[in-house]
């Protein structure tokens, strides 16, 4: 026999052997969905993930695979796809071959002054005076605490007041004042609740001055 035939012949078979794999794949896929439901993407941690560290596109491209199992096995909130999980923090650690779940991933949480705010507390931008004190501590005040205290205008002959209408809220932000603003004044920007913000807005427009107490 020659060679040439002997070469035809082997790949004779590698087609009727490739075409048999093919036909027992597609017969146990079918099986799969007759015994069990449609089939559906299903993202799988190849490694595990750790908690706190954002899922980067390099993370998600190597560690992150996607595999097609019975919709009957695949929990709630199960992602699809690598590119949901991107950008994305796990809030606890995820274990290699576990599925991907949007409950067990949140955003990445604000970094610096913004990540003391909690509570409903917004940042608000109220006219204060004196905060230039503020810089005689040394390191930068952002992200300290202070207490916001409010003077009021003398009432008759009475003399006005002073009280503390916010008390110990985070500074976030310190800029120059308004443009006609008299005196020495700055722009703060506070970590305030709903209550507080509008303590302060409505102080604004009777207030002498509003002044920053440092805590520290």
């Amino acid at each position: 026999m020659s060679r040439r035939v002997r070469a035809g012949g082997f790949l004779l078979a590698a087609l009727i052997a490739a075409a048999a794999a093919a036909a027992v794949a597609d017969g146990y896929g079918e099986s799969v969905v007759s015994g069990y439901g449609e089939l559906r993407p299903v993202l799988v941690a190849g490694d595990g993930l750790p908690a706190g560290k954002p899922i980067d596109p390099e993370v998600a491209g190597e560690d992150l695979e996607v595999r097609r199992v019975p919709v009957r096995f695949v929990p709630p909130g199960a992602l699809a796809a690598a590119a949901e999980a991107v950008g994305l923090v796990p809030a606890a650690a995820i274990p290699a071959g576990s599925y991907l779940l949007a409950a067990q991933l949140h955003p990445p949480r604000a970094a610096g002054p913004l990540a003391v705010l909690g509570d409903g507390r917004r940042p608000i931008e109220i006219a204060v005076s004196g905060a230039g004190a503020l810089e005689g501590l040394g390191a930068s005040p952002l992200g300290s605490k202070v207490d916001v205290a409010v003077t009021t205008e003398p009432s008759g002959s009475g003399e006005g007041r002073t009280y503390v209408a916010a008390p110990g809220v985070p500074l976030l932000g310190l800029g120059p004042g308004g443009e006609g603003v008299e005196g020495e004044t700055a722009t703060a920007t506070l970590g305030l609740t709903r209550f507080q913000a509008l303590r302060l807005i409505d102080a604004e427009s009777f207030a002498r001055r509003i002044t920053l107490i440092p805590r520290r």
